[in-house]
């Protein structure tokens, strides 16, 4: 049993210290750094809502995608109500020569 208990907490410890901390991711995140690269804050953003019908702010890049959660001036969801759960709105695919591979031609 000792010996099981062992095992679990060395697993246990290196699991954890394969998530790593986020500090250590280098660069900013604000920057697309792919061959068309450029500031995130140049592309136009969409409003996702999620099933529980709160707002992410979503952009389409053409390959990468890109989603953070949309808050209010004290950290809490917003909900807003702009659309149904698991809908997209708005021109989150503008803003990008690369095409969208799973779009058809002109949408």
């Amino acid at each position: 049993m000792q010996l099981m208990k062992a095992a679990s907490g060395i697993l246990l410890l290196a699991s954890l210290a394969a998530c790593g901390h986020p500090s250590n991711v280098p660069g900013d995140k604000s920057i697309d750094r792919g061959f068309n690269s450029h500031h995130l804050s140049t592309m136009k953003a969409g409003i996702w809502v999620d099933p529980n019908g709160c707002d992410h702010w979503i952009i389409d890049d053409g390959l990468e995608g890109y989603l953070s959660q949309r808050l209010d001036k004290y950290g809490k969801p917003v909900c807003s109500g702009t659309a149904p759960p698991n809908t997209a709105t708005g021109g989150f695919k503008r803003g990008s020569p690369v095409p969208d591979p799973t779009q058809a031609p002109g949408t």
